[in-house]
């Protein structure tokens, strides 16, 4: 249903009846593109100060209401809009269209809490420019856009932010949030009559026309090619090719997206499997058409080692001008399409996710019939329609090239020039195209399966159950919701595993079963994967080992037989093994490029002396060394088995079907186990530890922790609800140490369980001026805790928001899966998932305040700084 209110608000009601959940967004037209070059950064700080008071509700109010209320709450800004977004249990489905409608109709902008938001903000800008990736992004769009405001950054800049008074945002807010430049989306389980007779209540008297905006300067066309290198101390370098390209409603939107489809959508891709696989120049590469309301840019980016700049900007330009000169073949553009066709059906899974579509969809081309329009051209696509888009718009002549990278980078911007006109120069005729690539391996038929009809009763939260001849154990939770199926096998095992000479295997083990089997090729198994729409993953974790696949219900079947031939008969080969250690041995050294990362691997091992927690779990340079394919055969086959396999499968399959396929693919599988290893306890600190590393960054990045809990353990649920009372936008924290001091942009609680004892703890990133302050305000917080008992307000609060925050997170099949598996493996059962909500609802104010005297001695706490150098 859309429709629009006489004062032009737009509404957009779709009932979904998937989950007790309804997403509300309130999309804003108005972005940072539409700012003047002195209100830089104006639209993104609307995003903060529409969360600080209302005329009905304090600061951090908004948030706690609907935290109260099971829900997640919070915005984005961007080149074209504004987006305010919560997610709620449908029974408290009103109260999140009032507080929602409050923030948007009624904010206050108190001039002090404008003044501190400010500087929270500042906190915002400086941590981007901790991140390579950010300030490369930055670059890019400087390079591409001369003219156009999409060349600035949406957040702002330092001094254009602390100019803002109060008079700047109440100007910004009255021209542009007027309800005919909104559109309400709201999705998920609600009644649409209902819903709009309470819209017309809360929306029918806003009065107010748009106030128009400042004219956007068209990017004049490319006169030339445009470079840029940066030389900073980072640890690797960030490319970006980009093309200029049209808005989102030109004719050529769709041919341009199947030709990034081409290039670096799924792991048979031409960029993925010539330039990552098989010359192994990079460690990640991808391509897509960023296509907003005005002309946008084809990217194609890439991580690397800066020594391999110069051959990876080659031969990623060969494998466009090539696709430019060619186009692709037409099994290219059959798996391309059916990748982009499949991608419209995952949109489905979340309330969230259809809403955002919706809003974007209306806000940005005008019309919800665009997603019919797009594939329905999407189908008829040619060949040669990709080819001449690429001929007309991916030229050197039109390319901007942005490398930051360290001061090892051997090539300056005249270097990249020549490379760029000498591939532009060896693009061949059309009439001398290159050969067209060799077909790919057919995908295997699809048979329907058949298999006895046999009376099966499902247990405890609607799970069919089954223990097969191997001693695998099986179990299905059909979810018809939408048309997708989601598998997950996990093993008891991953970092919990591991000691000094085997710390990483795992990760390597994961990166590695998902290249090749005994009877395919790495290559063709991305190809018949991609062909399949069909993701495969391996995944480590400190307490487990597992491997997932995500399918389209009409490819359950070959897909599943492909999940088993992986997971069976994964094959090592000495080629795919030695390239994903290499692969992995980059993540190790790259690390430092992230200091929050640095901050939490020096937590851990400042945490866990003798447990294995306390190791990363990407090992280190010494250990990867011993790991050739025998070794990491020999560890797979020695801990996991069928025996050990818990396999769960989660969607729109039926009950017989899945469990005769997992007894035909897994019935016979004999394990070979070797007896698991021993762990040991990690005692508790006896005193105070502190760990800490100096960085050439802007931020400083604190964690302030605690040996915790185990899955097993009693006061479990209670720690969660004590890290939910100081977390999340209504949290203890973020109230004071954010919202009253500004003293962050990003602080948290977080508590985290294992097999064994986990952590509790705090992180918080912050101006090293700051730090001890805010560490000064978090031992604070926690003091309090720890003296007396938090409010039935705060207790409930926290309830309501794990519970929502868990209906949420499980809409889902993929995850919905992994819960059911891994608390099977754990022990707590497969139908842990839905006694959720009652074991933390019966959690009381007293547990939460003698877990927290138990876990949270602060004479014995553990600290991991990460500070700029002096």
């Amino acid at each position: 249903m859309q429709y629009r209110l006489p004062n032009g608000l737009t509404v957009i009601l779709e009932q979904n009846r998937a989950a007790p959940v309804v997403a509300l967004q309130a999309w804003v037209q108005v972005g940072s593109a539409d700012e003047s070059d002195r209100e830089a950064g104006l639209a993104h700080l609307h995003e903060h100060m529409l969360f600080k008071g209302t005329n009905r509700r304090g600061p951090g109010e908004i948030a706690r209401d609907i935290e109260s209320r099971g829900g997640e709450v919070n915005a984005w800004t961007s080149f074209d809009q504004t987006v305010y977004h919560l997610t709620i249990a449908s029974s408290f489905f009103e109260e999140g269209l009032e507080v929602l409608t409050d923030q948007v109709r009624d904010s206050v902008f108190d001039p002090d809490e404008l003044s501190r938001e400010i500087e929270v903000v500042i906190e915002e800008i400086k941590r981007a420019g901790d991140m390579p990736s950010r300030r490369a992004s930055r670059a890019l769009f400087e390079s591409a856009y001369t003219a156009h405001t999409y060349g600035r950054p949406v957040i702002g800049f330092p001094e254009t932010v602390r100019s803002f008074t109060r008079d700047d945002v109440l100007g910004f807010y009255r021209r542009h949030y007027t309800p005919d430049n909104v559109a309400l989306v709201i999705v998920g389980d609600f009644d649409p009559e209902k819903a709009r007779a309470r819209i017309d209540a809360l929306w029918g008297d806003a009065k107010g026309r748009h106030g128009g905006r400042h004219a956007r300067t068209p990017e004049p066309e490319p006169t030339g090619f445009r470079t840029k290198v940066m030389r900073e101390a980072v640890q690797e370098t960030h490319l970006a090719l980009a093309w200029p390209i049209p808005h989102i409603l030109s004719d050529d939107l769709v041919a341009l997206d199947l030709a990034a489809a081409v290039l670096g959508n799924g792991d048979s891709a031409r960029l993925v499997q010539e330039v990552k696989r098989d010359r192994h120049l990079c460690n990640e590469i991808y391509s897509y058409a960023y296509t907003p309301k005005d002309p946008g840019l084809f990217v194609v980016g890439a991580a690397l080692r800066h020594e391999q700049a110069p051959a990876t900007i080659r031969e990623a330009l060969r494998q466009v001008y090539r696709l430019r000169a060619e186009g692709p073949s037409g099994k290219e553009l059959e798996v391309a399409k059916h990748l982009v066709e499949s991608e419209q059906i995952w949109q489905r899974e979340t309330v969230q996710g259809v809403a955002r579509k919706l809003g974007f969809y209306e806000t940005v081309t005008g019309s919800l019939d665009f997603e019919r329009r797009y594939y329905e051209a999407l189908r008829s696509v040619t060949s040669d329609q990709i080819r001449d888009v690429c001929d007309r718009f991916l030229r050197s002549s039109r390319l901007n090239a942005i490398l930051l990278g360290g001061e090892e980078l051997p090539l300056g911007e005249e270097e990249v020039a020549a490379i760029a006109e000498e591939e532009e120069r060896g693009v061949p005729s059309r009439r001398q195209a290159a050969a067209a690539p060799p077909p790919r391996p057919a995908a295997a038929a699809e048979v329907p399966p058949t298999f006895p009809k046999k009376a099966r009763t499902p247990g405890a939260a609607g799970i069919f159950r089954e223990r097969l001849a191997s001693g695998a154990t099986v179990l299905v939770k059909p979810e018809p919701s939408v048309p997708v199926v989601a598998v997950r096998a996990a093993f008891l095992g991953g970092l919990r595993f591991e000691d000094e000479r085997t710390n990483g295997i795992n990760h390597l083990l994961a990166r590695t079963i998902t290249k090749g089997t005994g009877k395919r090729s790495a290559k063709e198994l991305a190809a018949l994967s991609d062909e399949l729409a069909a993701s495969f993953v391996g995944a480590s974790g400190r307490n487990s080992f597992g491997f997932r696949g995500d399918f389209l219900a009409t490819k359950f079947e070959p897909a599943f037989r492909l999940f088993a031939e992986c997971l069976r008969d994964p094959g090592f080969g000495d080629r795919e093994v030695e390239r994903e250690r290499a692969l992995q041995l980059e993540e190790i050294r790259t690390r430092d490029d992230s200091p929050a990362s640095v901050a939490f691997d020096l937590f851990s091992r400042a945490l866990y002396t003798r447990h294995p927690y306390r190791f990363d779990p990407l090992g280190t340079a010494e250990s990867l060394a011993a790991f050739d394919p025998a070794a990491i055969g020999s560890w797979y086959e020695g801990r996991y088995g069928a025996d050990n396999l818990v396999l769960s499968i989660v969607g729109d399959v039926e009950p017989n079907t899945a469990f005769g396929l997992a007894e035909e693919l897994f019935g016979e599988w004999a394990s070979k186990r070797a007896t698991p290893p021993v762990v040991g306890i990690e005692p508790s600190p006896a005193e105070a530890r502190r760990a800490s590393r100096q960085m050439d960054k802007q931020q400083a990045h604190l964690i302030l922790g605690f040996l915790g809990a185990r899955f097993q353990d009693p006061e479990r649920h209670a720690l969660g609800v004590l890290a939910s009372v100081l977390a999340g936008q209504g949290g203890r924290l973020f109230f004071e140490l954010r919202d009253k001091r500004s003293m962050a942009y990003s602080v948290t609680a977080f508590n985290l369980e294992g097999i064994d004892h986990g952590y509790f703890g705090v992180y918080i990133g912050t101006s090293p001026e700051k730090l001890a302050d805010a560490e000064a305000g978090i031992r604070d917080e926690l003091a309090k805790v720890i003296a007396q008992p938090i409010t039935d307000e705060e207790l409930l609060r926290a309830q309501r928001y794990l519970v929502g925050s868990h209906a949420i997170g499980l809409q889902r099949n993929d995850a919905r899966a992994a819960s059911i598996a891994l608390d099977e493996a754990y022990g707590l059962g497969a139908e842990s998932f839905s006694l959720y909500r009652e074991r933390i609802e019966a959690v009381t104010r007293e547990q939460v305040q003698d877990a927290a005297k138990r876990y949270l001695d602060l004479d014995r706490s553990v600290v991991a700084v990460v500070s700029p150098s002096a």
